[in-house]
């Protein structure tokens, strides 16, 4: 009662006037940082340390699941028949399925060559790949650094195609689709799929292809999505 009392009277001086305002001011906030500030701080506290235990909780349960999957889990080769390639004398490389590699883009300044270079990279016969690089950027500078990244890997004996479209309907997944009615993206068996910022290991279609061409009932391999930081690989990819 003496606080709000005192602050009362404080407030009273302040609206009628006077010379020193500031005075005034700095006296209120006196006042009032003590009952209102502290239960503030206090509230915000405990707020933080129940995120803190919601997340710690997460951080346990997810590395009990990655154990018990590790121990007891059925690995994807026991539940799908896996073999490797083997090469054929007579057959030469078209006992390889033809794969097109499939790259939306969209004014992807920093991570352009990263991405075009990882998929140029990939361990797969040559003459059995084609990457598709699907170009909707809207800056002309970057469009052209894009393009003449395609031209370089080109010049190296890759098998890269720019592609470009007059709109952007459906956006990266429209690009997609037109980029599939291409002449040469019909040849193909297989596609996968690389956003922008991807970077696949070299040996991603040796581990992912054998799936699907010895599984007739698949339709789909979704690889595993690493962040760059290994506390999230923890709590989202077990």
């Amino acid at each position: 009662m003496g606080t709000l009392s005192t602050l009362k009277t404080a407030l009273e001086s302040l609206t009628g006037g006077g010379d020193d305002i500031m005075g005034k001011i700095i006296e209120i906030w006196g006042l009032v940082k003590v009952p209102v500030l502290v239960p503030l701080l206090r509230m915000l506290m405990y707020i933080s340390l129940v995120m803190s235990m919601m997340l710690f909780i997460e951080i346990v349960y997810m590395s009990l699941v990655i154990a018990f999957n590790y121990l007891f889990g059925r690995k994807t080769e026991k539940r799908y028949k896996w073999e490797e390639f083997k090469d054929d004398v007579e057959l030469g490389n078209s006992v390889y399925p033809l794969v097109l590699i499939q790259i939306p883009m969209f004014n992807e300044k920093k991570v352009y060559q990263l991405s075009i270079g990882a998929a140029c990279r990939l361990s797969w016969p040559a003459d059995r790949i084609v990457i598709q690089v699907l170009d909707d950027s809207t800056d002309a500078v970057v469009k052209g650094m894009v393009e003449g990244e395609c031209e370089k890997w080109a010049c190296k004996g890759t098998n890269i195609r720019y592609q470009v479209r007059d709109n952007r309907k459906g956006y990266k997944g429209g690009a997609l689709k037109e980029g599939l009615q291409h002449d040469y993206a019909n040849e193909c068996d297989y596609v996968a799929i690389f956003d922008a910022d991807f970077q696949p290991e070299p040996d991603f279609l040796w581990k992912t292809i054998p799936f699907l061409h010895h599984n007739p009932e698949l339709g789909l391999v979704q690889a595993r999505w690493k962040f760059g930081k290994r506390f999230y690989k923890l709590i989202w990819f077990p």
